[in-house]
C-alpha cells in the first residue's frame, strides 16, 4: 500500500490498560499504528515502559517514540511526580485527587499533534475515561473538543487530525470486558502508581482497575500485594 493510502493513527500508549485497549481498537478500526510513550518521572517510570514495549511487540508495532518530559519533577504538584506527597490509598478524596499531573494530558496531545503532523497521521487515540476516571478534568469530552479544534487551527491546512476516545463513556467493568473480546494481553499492561513488582493493589489506580475485573467476573492477571 502506498504511503498516501495508509490510514495511520497516533496512538498514546502509557502501558495501562485503557491505553492498550485504545491501542487495539486503532489496530481493529485498520489504522497502521504508529505508538508514543512518555516519561514523565512518574514513579513507575520504568515499569510503565516495559509495558509499553511489551504491547509494541504484541501489536507488531514498528514505529514508535519514547519521549521525555523532565520538566514534571520540576514543578512538582502531582503524587505521581513529587516523592513528598503520599499517593492516597483511602480513596475519600474529594474534587481533583492529588494524582493529577497538571494539564498532562494537553501536554501529551500537543506532542503528540507535531509527531502525527510529521507522520501524516489522520488521526490520533488516546484511552481517557470520562464516567470512572479519578476525577481528571483533561479527560472529558469538552476537553478533548476544545483541544482538537485547537490542534488543527494550529497545524498546517493540510492537516487534519481527529482525537479519537474510543473508552471515554465506558466503565472499567466494560473496558475489562471488551479488552478480553479482543484477546489484549492484559497480563502485558500496568496501572498501579505506586509500585513496581507488585502492583500495591490499596492505590486509586489499582482499586478501580481491580474492581472492574471483579464485577466482570474476570482473574486480574498482574501481581498484587494487596487484592
Amino acid at each position: 500500500m502506498s504511503k498516501r493510502l495508509t490510514k495511520k493513527a497516533i496512538c498514546i500508549l502509557s502501558g495501562g490498560m485503557d491505553s492498550t485497549l485504545s491501542s487495539y481498537i486503532a489496530k481493529k478500526d485498520g489504522y497502521e499504528i504508529i505508538a508514543v510513550h512518555f516519561n514523565y518521572g512518574q514513579r513507575t517510570e520504568q515499569r510503565e515502559l516495559k509495558a509499553f514495549r511489551d504491547i509494541c511487540e504484541d501489536l507488531d508495532i514498528v514505529n514508535k517514540y519514547e519521549i521525555d518530559i523532565p520538566f514534571f519533577t520540576q514543578i512538582g504538584a502531582s503524587a505521581l511526580t513529587d516523592d513528598s506527597i503520599d499517593i492516597p490509598i483511602d480513596g475519600v478524596e474529594s474534587g481533583v485527587p492529588v494524582t493529577y499531573v497538571p494539564f498532562r494530558n494537553g501536554i501529551f496531545l500537543s506532542i503528540t499533534a507535531a509527531i502525527a503532523e510529521k507522520e501524516e497521521a489522520q488521526a490520533m487515540y488516546i484511552g481517557v475515561v470520562q464516567e470512572d476516571s479519578s476525577g481528571y478534568p483533561d479527560c472529558t469530552d469538552e476537553f478533548i473538543a476544545d483541544i482538537t479544534k485547537a490542534i488543527n487551527q494550529g497545524t498546517k491546512e493540510t492537516t487534519n487530525i481527529e482525537i479519537i476516545t474510543p473508552l471515554v463513556h465506558l466503565s472499567k467493568q466494560e473496558i475489562v470486558q471488551y479488552a478480553k473480546e479482543l484477546n489484549v494481553p492484559l497480563e502485558h499492561t500496568w496501572s498501579c502508581y505506586k509500585e513496581s513488582e507488585f502492583a500495591c493493589g490499596v492505590c486509586d489506580s489499582c482499586r478501580l482497575r481491580l474492581n472492574g475485573f471483579s464485577l466482570a467476573n474476570i482473574k486480574d492477571p498482574i501481581p498484587y500485594k494487596v487484592q
